[in-house]
C-alpha cells in the first residue's frame, strides 16, 4: 500500500522544510515539494505538524533483574509505551553476569523479546565477566549476531563490575573488531565505602543514594575510562547516562583531543534534582533513585548538560528506562537506601521532554531530532534504515503537533508502573500519529499496534568512528 503524508513540515538534523512524504509498503519511497507530490488515494493530513523520524532510544532495560527484583516493564508493555510516545526503535541490553556464558545471556534476552515487541528492537551486550571466553564471544556477536556494542561497569562489585585490566582487554578487543565500548562510569569500590559509612551513621533515606555517589566519583571514572580507551589504541568509548558537570568536562576535553569518545545524558538529569526529587519527604524520594544519581540544583549540572547537547559534547539523549513500582519494589529499600532498586521509567516521555527543550529555547528543532533519532541510529549502526526521513529508509515516522499539550501522569501513562517520575508535568507539544514501517500504530491518543510486530535488528558498526 502507498500512503502520502501531506502538508507537514519535515524536520531532520539539518533543519525543517515543508514537504510531503510518500510511503510504499514499509519504506519511504520519495519526498516531494508540497506542490509536486502525486495524487494518492490514501493520505495522512499533517497540516500544522512536524514530520520527524521515529525516535530511537538507545538505552533501555526491559525486564532487567536488579536488587532482588526485576524491571517492571516487559518487552510487551515497555515497547507499547515507547510507541505511544513516538519511539519506534529501542536498543535494550542483553545481560551476562560474572561466571555466565555471553551467548546464554543473549539467548535469554531474545527469548524475552521475540514475539512480544510492538516496535523494532536491537541489543547491546552487557559483559559482567571479562575473560578469554567472553572476549572470543565479542568477535562472534559482532560478526554473526549484529551486536556491535558492549557495556562494562566500573560500579556494582560482585555483579557487573570489571577492574581496569578487564576493561583494557575488552577495549583492545573492541578496537580490533570495530565495536563500541559503553561505560557505566562511577567508581564503585569508593562508592561502596561511602555507602557503608552513611548507613553506619544512620543515614538511610533515599537522598543519601545521591550524596554517596558524588560527581567527583563519576568524573574520576569517566576520566579513567577515557585514558584506558586511549591506551587501547583509541578504542571507541560511549559514556552512558552522564549526569554531572565534572564528568562532562572530561568528555569535552577528550573530544577536543580528537578522541573516539561520545556520551549520552537522560531526561532526568536535564530536569530533575537531588533536592526536589531524591530529597522528597519520607521515603517518597525512592521513586527517583537511579545511577548515576540526580544532581544538586544548587550547582550548574543541568545548564551544563543542555549546553553539552548544543555543542555535541553530549551526542544522544536516551532514557536508561529501568522502571520499578514503588510498592513492593522500591519499598525493598525502606530503612536502607542501598537496597532501593535503581531506575526511572521515561521511555514514553523522552520525545516530549526534549521537545520542551525546543520550546524553552535550549535546543533547535534540528538538534531535537538529531539527539532523539538520527544520532543514536548513526552511533549504533542502524542508519540510514532508522533515524532519518529519506528514500529507502524504514517508514518510521512521527507526526508531532506543536500546538498540542501533553500532561504526564500515572493515570494516563502506559508504562507498567504504579507512579510517574514526571507526575503533573505539562509539555507544550504532543505526539499525534506514529507509524512503524509504514503502519499507523498510534493516532490521536489511540493505540492500534500489536505485540509481536516488532522485528529484531542486526546492527552494523558506528558511523562515527575514525
Amino acid at each position: 500500500m502507498t500512503t502520502l503524508i501531506k502538508g507537514g513540515t519535515v524536520v531532520g538534523p539539518t533543519g525543517a522544510a515543508k514537504a510531503d512524504v510518500l510511503i510504499d509498503g514499509e519504506t519511504i519511497a520519495a519526498i516531494f515539494a508540497p506542490d509536486k507530490s502525486p495524487q494518492i488515494d490514501h493520505t495522512i493530513d499533517a497540516t500544522g505538524k512536524y514530520v520527524i523520524p521515529g525516535a530511537v532510544d538507545a538505552h533501555t532495560h526491559m525486564e532487567l533483574p536488579f536488587g532482588g527484583t526485576h524491571a517492571s516493564d516487559t518487552f510487551d508493555t515497555g515497547t507499547r509505551a515507547a510507541a505511544i510516545g513516538g519511539t519506534t526503535t529501542i536498543i535494550d541490553f542483553a545481560v551476562q553476569r560474572t561466571g555466565e556464558v555471553v551467548q546464554d545471556g543473549l539467548a535469554a534476552w531474545h527469548g524475552k523479546a521475540e514475539g512480544n515487541c510492538h516496535i523494532d528492537y536491537a541489543f547491546h551486550q552487557i559483559l559482567g565477566g571479562v575473560d578469554d571466553e567472553s572476549l572470543k564471544a565479542m568477535d562472534y556477536l559482532v560478526n554473526n549476531e549484529g551486536i556491535s556494542s558492549f557495556k562494562l561497569f566500573m560500579a556494582y562489585p560482585g555483579v557487573f563490575y570489571s577492574d581496569d585490566g578487564q576493561i583494557l582487554r575488552a577495549m583492545q578487543k573492541a578496537r580490533d573488531n570495530g565495536a563500541m565500548i559503553m561505560m557505566h562510569a562511577e567508581n564503585g569500590p569508593a562508592i561502596d565505602v561511602l555507602v557503608k559509612q552513611a548507613l553506619e551513621r544512620g543515614e538511610t533515606d533515599p537522598i543519601h543514594h545521591g550524596l554517596t555517589r558524588p560527581q567527583e566519583l563519576e568524573a574520576e571514572a569517566t576520566s579513567r575510562a577515557i585514558w584506558l580507551a586511549s591506551v587501547a589504541a583509541d578504542c571507541p568509548l560511549y559514556i552512558v547516562h552522564l549526569s554531572a558537570s565534572k564528568a562532562l568536562e572530561q568528555v569535552a576535553a577528550a573530544r577536543d583531543r580528537g578522541k573516539n569518545v561520545f556520551a549520552e545524558t537522560c531526561p532526568q538529569y536535564l530536569y530533575l534534582t537531588l533536592e526536589d526529587q531524591l530529597g522528597a519527604p519520607g521515603f517518597e524520594g525512592a521513586k527517583w533513585v537511579c545511577s548515576t544519581p540526580l544532581r544538586s540544583k544548587h550547582e550548574s549540572h543541568r545548564a551544563d548538560l543542555w549546553q553539552g547537547l548544543r555543542t555535541n559534547d553530549l551526542s544522544v539523549v536516551s532514557t536508561d528506562h529501568c522502571p520499578f513500582c514503588f510498592k513492593d519494589q522500591k519499598e525493598l529499600g525502606i530503612g536502607d537506601f542501598s537496597k532501593i532498586p535503581n531506575g526511572i521509567g521515561s521511555v514514553e516521555h523522552r520525545v516530549d521532554l526534549l521537545y520542551q527543550g525546543v520550546v524553552d529555547g535550549k535546543l533547535s528543532l534540528g538538534r531535537w531530532v538529531e539527539t532523539i533519532a538520527t544520532t543514536p541510529a548513526r552511533m549504533f549502526g542502524l542508519y540510514p534504515r532508522k533515524g532519518v526521513i529519506a528514500p529507502g529508509s524504514d517508514a518510521d515516522i512521527v507526526l508531532y503537533d506543536p500546538a498540542g499539550r501533553t500532561r504526564i501522569s500515572v493515570e494516563t501513562h502506559h508504562m507498567n508502573m504504579d507512579h510517574s517520575a514526571w507526575e503533573g508535568w505539562e509539555i507544550d507539544g504532543r505526539v499525534d500519529t506514529v507509524l512503524s514501517r509504514g503502519e499507523v500504530i498510534a493516532s490521536g491518543g489511540e493505540y492500534t499496534g500489536r505485540a509481536g510486530r516488532g522485528r529484531y535488528l542486526k546492527r552494523g558498526l558506528s558511523d562515527y568512528l575514525i
